[in-house]
């Protein structure tokens, strides 16, 4: 049985991205966190999904960034990449052998 952690590539991480937590105020005001700032692997081929009320979405790409993010915590909110902002549908993080979060995958709407 393998233990340990896999090595990532590095060397698909070419496109600066921010990620942003949108959370809400006490004045009711949405607000916008940065979270991460850095490089990703950017897949900007579309597909489509289905929502939790079984609604058909076109997710606009992806992005696999390096690690956990933001450990313990749901990622919601929105990615801006190559001057767009795109809405965050989905977030995994795929685990090592070891246990720890391998990469964050952020599916886009």
């Amino acid at each position: 049985m393998m233990r340990g952690k896999l090595p990532f590539p590095k060397w698909i991480l070419k496109t600066p991205v921010e990620v942003f937590r949108t959370r809400t105020s006490e004045d009711g005001e949405p607000v916008e966190e940065l979270i991460f700032s850095g490089l990703c692997s950017y897949d900007a081929r579309s597909k489509q999904k289905l929502d939790k009320e079984r609604r058909l979405v076109t997710l606009a790409g992806k992005v696999i960034i390096q690690g956990d993010i933001l450990p313990g915590e749901l990622i919601e909110g929105l990615v801006r990449i190559d001057g767009a902002e795109r809405n965050i549908f989905s977030a995994l993080r795929p685990p090592n052998p070891d246990g720890s979060v391998f990469s964050t995958e952020l599916e886009l709407m």
